[in-house]
């Protein structure tokens, strides 16, 4: 499974799923992963967990989260009820143009992708009131849309959808920023260890000893909490970084898989390839085509 979710933002310039279910056999269980743009979730039912940035949240009714282009987060619904929700996605650079004549709104639309938010969740969104007459309008209007006509009407959406964001979070700021719907999480005390650790060779019995944990206590507490191995979630990390600098910076892919603890070259690139489904050298292409597409799609 790909843990840097390409969604090919560059042919498409917005994903967007409606009141999306699943139940039972059909849970959303997913692995930890990123995506390369801004992806907005409002949970419309359901109940888990939502770990991002080493820190836990509870999934519940009535609320939004937003994930940062490249934030590795992963979520654990509980399969006995139904997980119903709205995702929005797409690449920032693609519209922050077409906010540029309403200032204020611009420099929300910016903070949203820019800026270290306090917390990635809003609680308590009034399920009658807020966006959903505003979905409703581009879930019937989308399979019509023109190929030609996208840009334009996508950014029309975004822009009502962050203007009625933009008083809601301004709204809850002071409650996101002490932070009381926070829950801890067990698993959080091996996340803070592993982010300090994920470059170094994985050693088990060294985490167990600082975090004073027998090995199998560790790897079962880990794996019950967030659905996924710690071996499993060392690779999405290091996948995250590494996807991070082949953007970012000019470095060999060498220097990038030493850069993340993977010394060898060779099995660097066969790990991304299984993992993202191209080469490094690949995905780095395709970042600079996806960023030539966006300069000539710029109105």
């Amino acid at each position: 499974m790909s843990y840097v979710r390409n969604i090919g933002l560059n042919e498409n310039p917005l994903y967007f799923a409606y009141q999306r279910e699943t139940i039972g056999s059909e849970q959303f269980q997913g692995t930890f992963h990123a995506h390369q743009g801004i992806e907005i979730l409002i949970v419309h039912k359901g109940h888990g967990t939502l770990i991002v940035d080493q820190k836990s949240y509870e999934v519940t009714s009535g609320m939004l989260c937003v994930f940062q282009p490249y934030q590795l987060h992963h979520i654990q619904v509980d399969p006995e009820t139904p997980f119903t929700r709205t995702v929005i996605q797409y690449e920032p650079s693609v519209y922050e143009s077409y906010f540029a004549h309403w200032p204020r709104l611009l420099a929300f639309f910016k903070h949203i992708h820019t800026s270290k938010l306090h917390a990635p969740c809003l609680y308590g969104l009034n399920e009658a009131d807020q966006f959903h007459s505003l979905f409703q309008s581009l879930e019937t209007k989308q399979p019509s849309i023109n190929k030609n006509d996208e840009l334009e009407e996508y950014s029309l959406f975004l822009i009502a959808f962050f203007r009625s964001f933009m008083p809601l979070w301004e709204q809850h700021d002071g409650q996101i920023r002490s932070g009381p719907t926070r829950k801890t999480h067990q698993a959080e005390r091996i996340l803070s260890w592993l982010e300090e650790h994920y470059t170094e060779p994985l050693r088990l019995e060294q985490m167990s000893a600082e975090l004073h944990l027998s090995p199998y206590h560790l790897s079962h507490l880990f794996t019950e909490c967030t659905g996924t191995s710690i071996s499993d979630y060392v690779t999405a990390r290091r996948l995250q970084q590494a996807v991070k600098l082949l953007m970012s910076t000019d470095q060999t892919v060498a220097r990038i898989g030493e850069a993340i603890g993977v010394t060898n070259c060779s099995y660097f690139c066969k790990m991304f390839k299984s993992h993202i489904g191209i080469t490094p050298h690949q995905y780095r292409k395709q970042l600079q085509k996806q960023y030539e597409a966006t300069l000539t799609q710029l109105p």
